[in-house]
This record gives structure tokens, C-alpha cells and sequence, in this order.
């Protein structure tokens, strides 16, 4: 996975901030999940949803924006990270069914690692939707964490670690690591999992040189999630 060295696309001062606002987020997360498991006892899901979900939609596009100040001086634009090269609806087809393909080999996966790991974490399982309103937010939800996550890890993170050690492997490694322990809210034997999740990911953004079809796969593994196998 050796390539020539290319240019940084932001800040080396960039991206250790945007790196300590994805973990000091992620601690809080960890801090929150933990004291949730503390009281076993208390109800699983308090009111209404929606509220969460907003607040994650903002923090989600919050990340691409802030990914967008990095970039800026280096003349980097979103469009180049996601790197989609479209020239007509065949390219888009072929992206979106390689994204579904993609989604059912991670499920099969997932579900061998389910028997390693354990179910979600009941704090995870409460964010779950229950009515019609917060199914459709988490929709909306889903859509922008399949987007908002491939081009912050797999885009942002992935290109920059690459440029800056010269090499593929070590960088798919480092964004899959950030990755999985953003995710540490479900739980420490979770970020495992995830993090694998991660690495499949920057494997596949790596290989189509597009994150088309990992957005594709995020977002609808995310959508299946809460919609179709919640219990």
C-alpha cells in the first residue's frame, strides 16, 4: 500500500485539535454510558427522542465544518475527499450497489462479532426509535452520520495520516482506532468491533479511491439498525 508521499491537505495543529474534540467527546460518552449501567434499574428510554437526535445532528455537521476550516488553506474541498467521479447514472448505480454489497458482507461479519462482543449496551439501545417522528429524524440522522463520519475518518483523517507517513496501511489503521473509540458510548468490547468496521471502511475508500459507496453502506447500516432489527 506503498504510494507517493503527497501533500498534507490540513494543519498538523488541525488535526490534534480535531482529534482531541472526537475523543473528548467520546470520553463523555464513555462517562455517560458507564453511569447509565450503574443504575440497572432505571427506564431504558425517557421522553422523547428527538431532542438527542438534534443535538448529534449538529455535532455530526459540526465535525464537516470544522474539517472544511482545516482544509481551506490548503485549497482541499470536501468534493475532493469524497472523490465520486461521476460521469452518468451507471456510475452512480454501480457506487450505491457496491455500497449494498458491501453493507450485507459487514452484516454477516457483525453477526459473528455479536457472539463475541454481546447485544448493544441498554444506554445504546435507548436511543432507538419508538414512534413515527423520531423514526423519521433518525432517518435524517443516519443519512448525515453516513456522510459526516466517511468524510471526517475516511476522508479526513485517512488522507491526512497517509500524507503524512506515506503510506495506506498505517492510516487506515490510525482513522479505524479514532473511530471505534468514538463509538466507546456502546461499550469497551464494542470499540473492537467497530473499529474492525472502521478498517473495512477505509479498506473499501481506499480501493474505489471514492467514499460513495462506504457513505452508502454507513448510512444504511445505521438505518437498518433503528429501524429493522431494534428489538
Amino acid at each position: 500500500m506503498t504510494e507517493p508521499r503527497r501533500p498534507l491537505i490540513a494543519s498538523l495543529r488541525h488535526t490534534a485539535i480535531l482529534t482531541a474534540i472526537v475523543l473528548g467527546v467520546a470520553a463523555y460518552g464513555i462517562y455517560a454510558q458507564a453511569t447509565s449501567q450503574a443504575a440497572p434499574n432505571a427506564p431504558v428510554h425517557r421522553g422523547s427522542a428527538l431532542p438527542l437526535y438534534l443535538t448529534l445532528l449538529a455535532a455530526e455537521w459540526g465535525l464537516v465544518r470544522y474539517v472544511m476550516v482545516g482544509l481551506r488553506p490548503t485549497g482541499t474541498r470536501i468534493r475532493d475527499l469524497v472523490g465520486a467521479r461521476w460521469s452518468g447514472p451507471a456510475d452512480v448505480i454501480r457506487d450505491m450497489l457496491l455500497g449494498v454489497a458491501f453493507w450485507g458482507a459487514w452484516t454477516a461479519v457483525a453477526l459473528i462479532l455479536v457472539r463475541f462482543v454481546g447485544p448493544d449496551a441498554k444506554s445504546v439501545e435507548a436511543l432507538l426509535p419508538r414512534d413515527q417522528p423520531e423514526s423519521v429524524a433518525w432517518v435524517l440522522l443516519s443519512l448525515s452520520a453516513g456522510f459526516c463520519e466517511e468524510v471526517v475518518f475516511r476522508g479526513y483523517f485517512q488522507t491526512q495520516f497517509q500524507a503524512l507517513w506515506g503510506h495506506a496501511a498505517p492510516a487506515i489503521a490510525a482513522q479505524a482506532l479514532i473511530f471505534g473509540i468514538a463509538h466507546g458510548y456502546q461499550g469497551i468490547r464494542h470499540v473492537v468491533a467497530i473499529a474492525l468496521f472502521g478498517v473495512f471502511f477505509g479498506l473499501l475508500a481506499h480501493w474505489r479511491r471514492s467514499l460513495a459507496p462506504g457513505i452508502a453502506a454507513h448510512a444504511w447500516t445505521d438505518i437498518v439498525a433503528g429501524l429493522i432489527t431494534r428489538g
